[in-house]
């Protein structure tokens, strides 16, 4: 029995001592800290395999490749723009200038101009428009996503992109291993053979180095000829067409964008293909922006856009803290959607800032999971957030997964960012923030819209909630930082 006991101590010395290490040797947010430790010592052996899955950091080697793309994508065409937001910065509103030179500052976003965009929230209105214009592509094809499955529309996309490279079209495409599990490289073999460019992001040679959760691809960007750009929540696969039995009907939100903010789009393609690809064969970059394209301000009669990234690359949570900025500032209204609900504190304390100063703040999430444990600690952050204040809004036609937000008249953001800590921090995401009083508006048309699908919620509903649940969300929410 002594025998046993001091094995025992030595076990839980040896996993203490272990799990501080591999905790303590990569940088994180202080939440997230306590909870991987919190696993790792109450979870001898099985905690260090979760964290083998969901906790280990990028390679320095691989955070080195994606700045060495963003200094020869972005720099070069950030002086010219410097010079065009230092003329023309009396021309924005003070409240839209902030979030300008934000990201400008921040994220070396630049402000380009664009049409209105066209909002597609209906799944095979979204798909034929895509297949359109693919099918009209002349000289070039950039695809980044993170789901492409191998079912009966991902087998028409890829057969559609094959017959484009016949035709003498230059396809490129980027998904990731972890989105896309079960696409097996013989998938894409027929589009290799007629000259498509297919990679994964950032996969390696051996596969325990791909076999984690964290640090995926997770944008969703295509750009057509350098002409037409298309962004938002969609991926390529059967149930975001409504098609599966488990979702039902699929409620996103994609923009086509038409216009300069195309070329943010395709920069954003080449530097994430650069970086997953070997030098010798980078594609090159395009020219970015001209003094002239500032050279009208802002009203309600033209559009803006910055295109913001974030990723496990920076120090600083760029998307995030956009939003943080552009909630904090908000005098009417804002309004968000998203599937997974698990912000930060800063985050949660803005938006409860933000509806105790008496704005009308309002978050849809969905009515059912596709993920348990994110589920519950979003219905955690519901409760949490509907006793704070704030409207909450839970979708019933089938499976919310746009990620969008309507600030008071101007500002409005759609993208392929959730609002969780995961998309905030541990994903490779981007958003479009869009300055435009008349896309506001159609978008905030489509918040409505789902209000007519979506349940309030009230206390009735909280009361009727068994402690079993109430034990789930509260135990999620604890582990939340790493989820």
């Amino acid at each position: 029995m002594n025998i046993f006991i001091y094995i025992l101590i030595a076990i839980i010395l040896i996993n203490t001592t272990l799990s501080i290490f591999v905790v303590l040797r990569t940088p994180r947010d202080i939440a997230a800290t306590w909870a991987w430790l919190l696993v790792l010592i109450l979870l001898p052996v099985i905690g260090l395999i979760l964290y083998m899955f969901f906790g280990r950091g990028m390679s320095k080697s691989k955070i080195n490749r994606i700045q060495n793309t963003f200094s020869q994508g972005m720099k070069s065409a950030l002086n010219t723009q410097r010079l065009a937001i230092n003329k023309q910065r009396h021309k924005f509103p003070s409240d839209i200038e902030q979030v300008v030179n934000l990201f400008f500052n921040l994220n070396s976003a630049p402000v380009l101009t664009a049409e209105i965009p066209q909002i597609f929230t209906e799944s095979q209105t979204f798909f034929n428009k895509l297949f359109q214009l693919i099918n009209d592509a002349k000289k070039t094809i950039y695809i980044e996503f993170y789901t492409i499955f191998n079912d009966k529309i991902g087998k028409q996309f890829r057969d559609l992109l094959i017959k484009k490279a016949k035709e003498g079209v230059k396809v490129y495409i980027i998904y990731d291993s972890w989105g896309s599990m079960g696409v097996l490289p013989h998938f894409w073999q027929p589009l290799r053979n007629v000259g498509g460019h297919v990679e994964l992001f950032f996969s390696s040679r051996y596969i325990i180095a791909d076999f984690r959760l964290n640090y995926r691809d997770h944008r969703k960007i295509v750009v057509i000829d350098g002409k037409y750009g298309l962004i938002g929540g969609y991926n390529i696969g059967d149930q975001y067409l409504g098609r599966k039995k488990k979702f039902g009907n699929w409620r996103d939100t994609h923009i086509l964008v038409e216009g300069e903010a195309v070329r943010a789009l395709t920069v954003r393609f080449i530097m994430d293909y650069n970086a997953t690809v070997d030098q010798k064969v980078w594609l090159d970059y395009p020219q970015m922006i001209s003094v002239h394209e500032l050279a009208n301000p802002i009203s309600k009669s033209n559009t803006y856009l910055q295109l913001v990234s974030s990723g496990p690359d920076e120090r600083i949570d760029q998307i995030e803290m956009g939003l943080i900025k552009i909630i904090s500032t908000a005098k009417k209204r804002v309004w968000l959607q998203t599937p997974y609900l698990v912000p930060s504190d800063s985050f949660s304390d803005a938006l409860i800032s933000a509806a105790q100063s008496g704005v009308d703040v309002r978050i849809m999430i969905p009515s059912f999971p596709d993920h348990p444990f994110i589920y519950r600690a979003t219905e955690f952050y519901a409760r949490y957030f509907y006793q704070s204040g704030i409207k909450i809004y839970i979708y019933n036609n089938g499976f919310l997964h746009t990620k969008t937000s309507i600030i008071d008249q101007m500002i409005s953001t759609v993208g392929s960012a959730n609002l969780d800590i995961r998309s905030f921090k541990l994903n490779f995401e981007a958003t479009e923030f869009i300055y435009s009083h008349e896309f506001n508006n159609k978008l905030a048309d489509t918040f409505l819209t789902d209000i007519n699908y979506s349940t309030l919620l009230n206390d009735k509903i909280l009361k009727n909630q068994s402690w079993w649940i109430r034990f789930k969300q509260d135990f999620s929410r604890l582990l939340s930082p790493i989820l």
